[in-house]
C-alpha cells in the first residue's frame, strides 16, 4: 500500500479531474496519483468492466466512472456536463486516450492504409481536439484557472520510418496543446503535454505483440539514463507536476519523460 500523504503535502486537494484512457495504464496510474493528492476523478473510457474496477477500488468517495468513447463528441460533451453536474466544475483535463497502430498494417510510406489513418486519427487527435474544447468551455463558463493536459509521446518531435500514422497523430497533439495555450492564456487556463517514451503498458503489450518484461529490456536498452525502464507512474508524476500549481507558470510546454531515448538510426 501507498504511504499516506499529508493534508499539507497532497498538490491537488479538493480538485475535481476528468482523465480519459484512465482505466488502464497511464491513465490509471494517473487516477490513483491524483486521488492520493486529493482530487476527486472522474474515469472516462470505453472499457466499461475495467473502468469500474478501477473506480470501485480506490472507492466511490474518490472516483466515479463514465462511459466515453471520445470519437464522439456528443459523448465527451456529456462526459463534461455529467462532471459539472456531480461535482460543479472542471479543475483537470487529462487528455490520454489514444491507441496506437493497427497491428494488420506497419503504415510505411509506400503501404501506407488510409482508413486505418482515419479511424487512429479519430481516437488520437479528433478525441483529443473534442476533450480539450468542451473541458475548456466548462473552465470559462465556470470561471476556472484550469489545467489541460494531453499526452504525446516521444514520436510527436522525430521522424519514423514505420507506425507513420501514430507518429502524425502525436504531431497533432503538439500543435493542439501550443495554439490552445495561446487562445486559453487569457482565461488563466494552462494547456501542456506529456510526452513519454516507450511504457508497457496492456495497449502496446497488444500493439507490439510482447510482455511487459520484454518491453521493459527493449526500450531500456535505447535509454542513456540508466535508471530501469520507465513505467506508467513515472509519466503519472509528470502530469501531477503540470496538473498542480507547481507549474503554474508552465504552458505550452511538451514535458518530455524518456530517459534520453536514443534509439538506433
Amino acid at each position: 500500500m501507498d504511504n499516506p500523504i499529508s493534508t499539507s503535502d497532497k498538490k491537488l486537494n479538493g480538485k475535481i479531474a476528468i482523465i480519459t484512457g484512465g482505466a488502464s495504464g497511464i491513465g490509471e496510474a494517473t487516477v490513483r496519483l491524483f486521488v492520493r493528492h486529493g482530487a476527486k476523478v472522474v474515469i472516462a473510457d470505453i472499457q466499461e468492466e475495467k473502468g469500474r474496477s478501477v473506480a470501485e477500488s480506490i472507492g466511490s468517495g474518490h472516483c466515479t466512472f463514465i462511459k466515453c468513447d471520445v470519437t464522439d463528441e456528443h459523448q465527451v460533451q456529456s462526459l463534461i456536463k455529467s462532471t459539472v453536474e456531480i461535482y460543479s466544475r472542471v479543475d483537470i483535463m487529462f487528455s490520454n486516450a489514444g491507441i496506437a497502430s493497427s497491428n494488420e498494417h506497419e503504415q510505411d510510406i509506400l503501404g501506407f492504409n488510409l482508413d486505418a489513418l482515419d479511424n487512429l486519427f479519430a481516437i488520437n487527435v479528433r478525441g483529443s481536439v473534442a476533450c480539450v474544447k468542451h473541458a475548456a468551455k466548462a473552465m470559462v463558463e465556470g470561471g476556472v484557472k484550469g489545467k489541460i493536459i494531453c499526452t504525446a509521446s516521444v514520436a510527436a518531435t522525430m521522424g519514423v520510418t514505420k507506425q507513420i500514422d501514430y507518429a502524425m497523430s502525436k504531431h497533432a497533439i503538439l500543435g493542439l496543446v501550443k495554439s490552445a495555450s495561446k487562445g486559453l492564456g487569457k482565461y488563466g487556463i494552462r494547456v501542456n503535454c506529456v510526452s513519454p517514451a516507450a511504457v508497457a503498458t496492456p495497449l502496446l503489450e497488444k500493439s507490439m505483440k510482447m510482455n511487459g518484461e520484454e518491453i521493459d529490456k527493449l526500450f531500456e536498452s535505447f535509454n542513456c539514463l540508466k535508471n530501469g525502464a520507465i513505467k506508467a507512474t513515472n509519466v503519472a508524476d509528470a502530469v501531477l507536476f503540470l496538473a498542480s500549481d507547481d507549474s503554474q507558470f508552465v504552458t505550452g510546454h511538451n514535458l518530455v519523460v524518456d530517459g534520453g531515448f536514443h534509439p538506433p538510426m
